[in-house]
């Protein structure tokens, strides 16, 4: 059965959207900007995957299965922020502890490999590193977007854990991606 019929309803015309659970809301509303800011950062890492060639090395599949794995964790997330917390039910998609963890055993694994870093990096070297840098920096918005939804408790306490996490695993990736290119990372000159 499809999901969707018709792409478009007119339902936005003026301005406003539904939520799940049915409030309409202004598309100004920094909750909508949170979503909407976490579907662009999807979009940047969709990018960064096309830009990648996975069928060169098994370590090149890796990359590319975990960013796919990214984004399907960022769904969940976009569903979750679009879900007010009074509708949100146990067994909906969720961002947790366990994909922070996850992160976190990513990079630990990954700067295994990179070694230390001795310099700033410049956003850079090969098509697909570059847009994970700028992945990196949509996540750090959305981020920053969710601390103001966050105090006002919209949002839950795991989001921006787990944001801040992804931002960090994006730059490690980027990194990762040039190693594997074998091209060195842009270092800043001071």
């Amino acid at each position: 059965m499809p999901r969707l019929t018709k792409i478009y309803t007119r339902n936005g015309d003026q301005g406003e959207t539904t939520l799940a659970g049915g409030l309409r809301v202004s598309k100004d509303d920094p909750l909508v900007d949170a979503f909407g800011t976490v579907d662009e950062l999807n979009s940047t890492i969709g990018l960064a995957r096309s830009l990648w060639r996975a069928d060169v090395s098994t370590d090149a599949r890796r990359l590319d299965e975990l960013l796919a794995g990214m984004q399907n964790q960022l769904f969940n997330l976009g569903a979750q922020l679009a879900t007010p917390k009074a509708e949100f039910r146990e067994g909906m998609p969720c961002v947790s502890g366990d994909q922070i963890a996850a992160l976190e055993g990513v990079m630990d694994e990954m700067n295994a490999v990179l070694g230390p870093l001795r310099e700033f990096i410049l956003p850079g070297g090969v098509p697909a590193a570059a847009a994970l840098h700028q992945a990196r920096t949509v996540c750090r918005r959305a981020e920053r977007l969710c601390v103001g939804l966050r105090r006002e408790d919209r949002i839950h306490a795991e989001v921006i854990p787990y944001l801040n996490r992804l931002g960090d695993a994006l730059f490690v990736l980027a990194r990762w991606a040039n190693k594997l290119a074998d091209v060195p990372d842009v270092c800043w000159r001071h």
